[in-house]
């Protein structure tokens, strides 16, 4: 997934679905600085388009992103000049310095494949807050919430534009396997192409686990706006040999 024909068409379809990238931010704004009041610094870890990047700029001094991705990189570039956006794995980052906040949204984080790859994600991240920070992460549904077979479909107006999405997500073994068809009609004609992806559906324990291990105190908030749910971790402590060294 998130390439060139996906990165330019992805946000108009799930906005056409409901969802807000600017009421969530400004939720999770809110919820950091429930926690750390005055923090000033943000790092969007897996940032994407940057569209939720957009909405934090307007609200600490300092913001950054990470995005592994090139096509998602380079649009959130171009969203948000002058703001760095870097190129980096979250499972294994060191950009050299702190922030009061790291995010990590969208369910990004269940595009690593194993529980072992999510706590390496989570410990990189945490080695990037001040004492103190807060670290938001969207998990992806939890195995006992998942729908298996569920079949998504959109259909969005945009300008001159028409994008159609539909969407087949399976069960296989701990992963979602998630096949997406896209159609995108314009003036030109019809473009039409596919998309696989693969999210790894781990336990609410094992979120737990991985920011306690990362030096965080943690708590699941379960009525998040996606449906499902947030856990917003404060960091009080560094993280464990194992998690926070290597």
């Amino acid at each position: 997934m998130f390439g060139s024909e996906h990165a330019d068409v992805y946000e108009i379809a799930y906005r056409g679905r409901g969802k807000d990238w600017h009421a969530e931010a400004l939720d999770v704004t809110k919820r950091i600085w429930g926690r750390r009041p005055g923090a000033e610094s943000l790092l969007d870890a897996a940032c994407g388009t940057g569209a939720h990047l957009r909405t934090f700029a307007t609200q600490f001094p300092r913001v950054a992103g990470l995005e592994l991705a090139p096509a998602m990189r380079e649009r959130a570039r171009r969203r948000l000049p002058g703001t760095p956006i870097h190129a980096a794995d979250m499972r294994d980052f060191d950009l050299g310095t702190t922030f009061d906040a790291v995010t990590c949204l969208f369910t990004a984080i269940n595009f690593l494949a194993t529980a072992a790859e999510m706590r390496a994600a989570v410990a990189a991240m945490a080695r990037h807050l001040v004492p103190g920070g807060v670290l938001v992460v969207e998990p992806w549904w939890f195995p006992e919430k998942f729908i298996d077979g569920h079949i998504g479909g959109d259909l969005v107006r945009d300008g001159g534009r028409v994008i159609a999405r539909v969407s087949r997500s399976t069960r296989e073994g701990r992963r979602t396997r998630m096949e997406e068809r896209w159609v995108v009609g314009d003036e030109t004609g019809l473009r039409v192409f596919s998309e696989l992806g693969f999210l790894t559906m781990f336990d609410r324990s094992e979120y737990v686990d991985a920011f306690r291990a990362a030096g965080c105190r943690v708590e699941y908030v379960a009525d998040w706006l996606t449906g499902r749910g947030l856990f917003v971790g404060v960091r009080t402590g560094a993280a464990t040999r194992r998690e926070g060294q290597r």
